[in-house]
């Protein structure tokens, strides 16, 4: 058994490695004017070990960390 933590979306599906999440918030990104919008769509995206995050990289923004509690399982 690993002693990996177990993520969860905001719905508690579990998210796992190179999995797909939607955003289900309009979010602005720290240190930029950017915004990303409900609906996007967000792939392959990579657990850091903090059961309350994501990495991941969009279009406009590479190397994002998103709160789990703003995403869903696509």
């Amino acid at each position: 058994m690993t002693d990996e933590p177990i993520v969860r979306d905001s719905n508690g599906a579990q998210l796992s490695d190179g999995d797909s999440v939607t955003l289900i918030k309009d979010l602005k990104v720290k240190g930029t004017s950017e915004t990303i919008k409900r609906g996007t769509l967000v792939k392959n995206i990579r657990l850091n070990g903090n059961p309350g995050e994501v990495e991941c990289n969009t279009k406009q923004v590479k190397g994002l960390v998103l709160k789990t509690e703003f995403v869903k399982k696509a």
